[in-house]
């Protein structure tokens, strides 16, 4: 007895108990079920992988969408070695982002976007930093008329472009990404002060840029490496990311010069000035600095990416689903005749008179859900239903799950634009139609992109009818999306005849 307690009474063999009730600890703590943290259930996860074998990871969303029938609307999934709290359906996320929104206010520091912007920007910058630069953000658009006459006729006078460039190839076929240059192009305006001829050579630098960089989002290796960053030397698109965004750098940092060189506090030509203003008097301030040199760079990377790439996108898809179902636009087109005839540009305002229309750019919205969801992270220690989530957990809001909730939409796996119409024809919002989000992370530009759709796609059905490439019926148009940083149609032609 006395040489077992010298022994068990050692050095290192306390060390090793030590060790084991500290291991047998963390494994009580992170286990599913058993966790005193109350976490939401969810699948078991395996070692290192955690629960990685049950998600598609180029198409989250609906692998999301399948885990939730058998873990309800809220449930924790393990990527890798973190916890992610992961919410389907409109009811959890409306209560989250909505109902909890300074809860669930923060993003996560994703690797890949930490990398890019360092904290910076509006996307995924946190506390008083994004606070600020958002508000600004939203008043500088203001300034620059967005929901307003001014930005209408812009956005006009940028349809004519487009349309002048597709007259020039006669109803020959031409890729459907071509008509994403108008809607990038109206970004490009407010930052920039003015638009780019469709072959700039900025123009179209940046537009590749922006799809390379798109694309390489959605990279399987680019997720794995989200996941564990420190094997980020095994895998190649980060770095290929990261070397586009300099590029894309480059020419922003060009512009922010030229303003600081040239701005006119009485005359603020487009909204790189606003934000070199708000540095200048930060200057004079001596207070706290948030429109520093990294900030305006990231910002406007911000609006150049991500502020391009969704209404681009969601222009192509109209066209793709006018061409894969065109007893809808000539129903579109018999509505435009009937309330505009053949001349009078479509405004904005139109659209109380067009409910069909109207219709129609709602559900291409909603059937496309190009965004699969952007990852929130709760901002203190919280209690959601029933659960307890720590500050700082990832929290990803499913808002395809809203988009094609069953309890919310008649038919969500369909393209039916009666999802925003009554019996009687009239247009009908619904509240669980947010593919820009909801909340007070919901997109800045959400009112300018609701405009520019509107007004592209009335005012190219009003000229044009897209009719599919000679040798290709409807049955060809696959619409399974192209995954990147957004859900992109493939990459199709179409043929634009003019109306009679």
């Amino acid at each position: 007895m006395a040489l077992l307690a010298s022994a068990l009474l050692s050095p290192s063999m306390l060390f090793l108990l030590l060790a084991l009730v500290l291991l047998a600890t963390l494994w009580f703590l992170s286990s599913p079920g058993k966790s005193s943290l109350k976490l939401p259930p969810g699948p078991h996860p395996l070692p290192l992988i955690g629960n990685l074998h049950l998600i598609d990871i180029r198409r989250q969303d609906l692998s999301f969408m399948k885990l939730s029938e058998k873990y309800g609307p809220v449930f924790t999934l393990h990527f890798g070695l973190q916890k992610v709290v992961v919410l389907t359906g409109y009811e959890a996320v409306k209560e989250a982002l909505q109902s909890k929104a300074d809860e669930f206010i923060d993003r996560p520091p994703i690797p890949i976007f930490s990398k890019i912007q360092h904290g910076n920007g509006v996307v995924f910058s946190v506390g008083e930093l994004w606070k600020i630069t958002r508000r600004h953000i939203l008043t500088s658009l203001r300034d620059f008329g967005m929901g307003k006459k001014e930005i209408e006729e812009t956005i006009l006078e940028e349809l004519h472009f487009l349309m002048e460039m597709i007259k020039t190839f006669k109803g020959a076929p031409f890729a459907l990404k071509t008509v994403a240059t108008a809607p990038t192009n109206i970004t490009f305006t407010i930052l920039f002060g003015s638009r780019f001829d469709y072959a700039d050579p900025i123009f179209v630098t940046l537009l590749k840029l922006i799809n390379d960089v798109m694309t390489l989002l959605g990279s399987p290796f680019l997720q794995l490496f989200n996941v564990y960053p420190f094997l980020g030397f095994l895998f190649k698109p980060h770095k290929m990311i990261l070397r586009k965004c300099e590029e894309a750098c480059e020419i922003l940092r060009k512009y922010i010069q030229e303003s600081k060189k040239s701005i006119n506090e009485n005359n603020l030509r487009h909204y790189i000035d606003t934000m070199v203003l708000k540095q200048q008097e930060e200057e004079t301030d001596n207070g706290k600095v948030i429109f520093h040199d990294a900030n305006i760079l990231a910002t406007v990377l911000d609006l150049v990416m991500a502020g391009t790439e969704t209404t681009a996108t969601t222009l192509q898809w109209a066209i793709l689903l006018m061409m894969k179902y065109p007893e809808i636009q000539q129903k579109v087109q018999e509505e435009i005749k009937r309330v505009l005839g053949s001349e009078r540009p479509p405004t904005f305002e139109d659209k109380k008179w067009m409910p069909f229309a109207n219709a129609v750019v709602h559900e291409v919205q909603r059937f496309s859900t190009i965004l699969q969801h952007l990852p929130r992270c709760t901002s203190v220690d919280t209690c959601f239903r029933s659960y307890f989530i720590p500050k700082g957990t990832m929290v990803i809001p499913s808002l395809t799950s809203v988009l094609f909730d069953k309890t919310q939409w008649e038919t969500p796996d369909q393209f039916n634009p009666n999802h925003f119409l009554d019996a009687k024809g009239n247009f009908v919002k619904k509240d669980a139609f947010i593919p820009f989000s909801t909340g007070r992370r919901s997109c800045p530009g959400e009112s300018l992109a609701r405009m520019e759709l509107f007004l592209f796609f009335v005012g190219l059905l009003q000229r044009y009818t897209f009719h599919l490439p000679p040798g290709m019926t409807r049955s060809d148009l696959d619409l399974t999306a192209e995954v990147g940083f957004t859900l992109r149609p493939k990459a199709f032609s179409t043929c634009a005849v003019p109306c009679e």
